[in-house]
């Protein structure tokens, strides 16, 4: 346990130095924009299709994996689904709720800690994780919010949700990786070259960012946040390793990446979904603070328990 927590440490570390710079005002909200910027759209899209590229579709959707993610992940959002409904919560404030609690930092801190500690043949499952939380729940979360405010299901909803992925570097860039491997040709060295290069940054980057974007985050909003928190650190991964190790019995290497990225803190972007929406935003930016900060002592012992 201590060797993990000594080998994540670091990662953590620079994610307090980044929330240091942007207390004391060295780094302000507008430099933490331009970073998260230039990680999102071009260090974590350089790193990305540098993985896909060497991949074929059937090493990312292997059934077992998704399939077991999913019912995880489909547990816990009818669980937070539930109780924000029983405290009679509008529907486009209960699935927010249910998209906090599953939906981890996997592309800004899953992809380069996760890589980093169990090495490359991760990747894939990492991805598969991004894939299935970008595509499939924040797709739900738009069409549920969407015809809540509109009170039907807009013909516009597929062409809003198409663009929305075409927009998003990380799908495109893993997109254009997969088409890139289907044809068999590898990378050229000066293109490999580069994409490594870039790639490299998208660790300490996306890390710095992540800490400088806390100090936007308030600790409002405790109780609900703090279940919130709970269910994402906690009940998230324990759904996910039942549902790998003992109902869809995915690979034991697998599975443990699985359960790793069900383990991480409430990623930013669901923050980002909140604001666009205007929906619950003072829970989001909490349970992302809380989740992060606790993640230091939960992630680690996730880590030593199933990827020992």
């Amino acid at each position: 346990m201590l060797a993990v927590f000594l080998q994540t440490l670091p990662f953590f570390a620079i994610i307090g130095l980044g929330y240091g710079a942007g207390k004391i005002g060295m780094f302000p909200p507008e430099a933490t924009a331009w970073l998260t910027k230039f990680v999102f759209y071009f260090a974590l899209s350089a790193l990305l299709f540098g993985f896909a590229a060497q991949m074929s579709l059937a090493d990312i959707f292997e059934p077992r994996s998704a399939a077991a993610y999913l019912l995880g992940c489909m547990v816990i959002y009818a669980i937070a689904l539930g109780v924000a409904m029983l405290r009679r919560r509008p529907i486009t404030e209960a699935v927010m709720e249910a998209q906090t609690a599953i939906i981890g930092n996997t592309g800004f801190l899953g992809v380069p800690m996760l890589v980093l500690l169990l090495g490359p043949e991760a990747a894939a499952t990492v991805i598969l994780v991004l894939v299935i939380d970008l595509i499939v729940f924040s797709s739900l979360l738009t069409i549920v919010i969407t015809a809540a405010n509109e009170g039907r299901l807009s013909p516009k909803l597929p062409r809003i949700i198409g663009l929305g992925l075409i927009k998003n570097p990380m799908v495109a860039s893993m997109a254009a990786g997969l088409v890139w491997s289907a044809t068999g040709l590898g990378l050229a060295e000066p293109v490999r070259a580069t994409t490594d290069l870039l790639g490299a940054a998208a660790t300490p980057g996306a890390l710095f960012a992540i800490g400088a974007s806390l100090t936007a985050n308030s600790a409002e909003r405790l109780t609900v946040a703090g279940w919130l928190s709970f269910a994402k650190l906690v009940l998230h991964p324990v759904a996910v390793a039942i549902a790998a190790i003992w109902i869809f019995r995915a690979d034991p290497f697998a599975a443990g990446v699985l359960i790793s990225a069900a383990a991480l803190p409430v990623a930013g972007n669901v923050y980002i979904l909140a604001q666009h929406f205007n929906v619950a935003v003072a829970r989001v930016s909490a349970a992302i603070l809380i989740s992060t900060v606790l993640s230091v002592i939960t992630v680690p012992i996730v880590l030593a328990q199933f990827t020992g």
